[in-house]
């Protein structure tokens, strides 16, 4: 499941420039305190690794301003933000909250809630052709010289396709909560249609690590259980954190 919300911040948005831990927090915040401590602090688990399995979008329309030298940047406008799920009691709890009180805080800025869209269910039967809504991030941690280091791909690197379908195997099997028995991901692909060096985004969460992602467009093909799983939660890693939204602007049925 998937919903848009739409606000405003009567004297326009003020936001750093790598926000998204702010959108984040704001998720947190107004969803139950039994939810929020599962999302923050559980996740669905498969062996070692746990997945949040929701996402968010970059923060899209109003008239951006930039204000590189105090780090900030400017929304002025009416703003969309998109959030997918795959488990529906955090969009519902969180349109609900939001809807009661219409008023709500992003960062250091008082929001007003305009509306909240729920958008169709999105299925093909075949190829797609998909746009990021926000960066899609692949790494793989290495070791060089004894010291840990992570390589992020790029998506013409085999890399950046063999990780995300790995990684949407994982994300299966703790959906589902086995580790056997998946759905078959025999087919599948993800390739580059277009996307160029401005689509190469860096940004950094809560002042801590730095993330390489990257937005533009890509060809698609998922079986229907993963596809709707990635449509819901993301492609690659960091969904959670902001990275692997994807809407999609064309599909081929079979």
């Amino acid at each position: 499941m998937r919903i848009t919300l739409i606000f405003r911040a009567q004297k326009g948005l003020y936001l750093p420039v790598h926000y998204n831990h702010l959108v984040q927090s704001f998720i947190y915040r107004s969803i139950g305190e039994a939810l929020a401590r599962f999302y923050h602090q559980e996740g669905y688990c498969f062996g070692k690794r746990c997945f949040k399995l929701f996402t968010f979008s970059r923060l899209l329309g109003g008239r951006r301003k930039f204000f590189r030298d105090r780090g900030e940047i400017c929304f002025e406008g009416r703003v969309r933000l998109k959030i997918g799920a795959v488990d529906n009691r955090l969009l519902e709890d969180l349109a609900t909250y939001l809807v009661k009180t219409r008023y709500f805080r992003l960062g250091r800025n008082y929001c007003e809630l305009e509306a909240v869209e729920v958008e169709m269910p999105v299925s093909p039967k075949g190829p797609v052709t998909i746009r990021a809504l926000s960066p899609i991030t692949v790494y793989v941690t290495e070791s060089e010289n004894g010291r840990r280091k992570t390589r992020f791909f790029a998506p013409h690197e085999k890399g950046f396709s063999e990780g995300i379908l790995e990684n949407l195997k994982r994300k299966m099997g703790a959906y589902l909560g086995r580790k056997e028995d998946l759905p078959s991901l025999e087919g599948a692909y993800i390739h580059p249609v277009c996307v160029g060096p401005r689509d190469l985004v860096v940004a950094k969460y809560k002042n801590y690590f730095w993330i390489k992602g990257w937005l533009g467009i890509y060809r698609l093909y998922l079986p229907r259980p993963y596809f709707e799983l990635a449509y819901a939660a993301g492609l690659g890693a960091k969904n959670s954190q902001g990275f692997g939204m994807i809407e999609v602007v064309e599909k081929e049925e079979r």
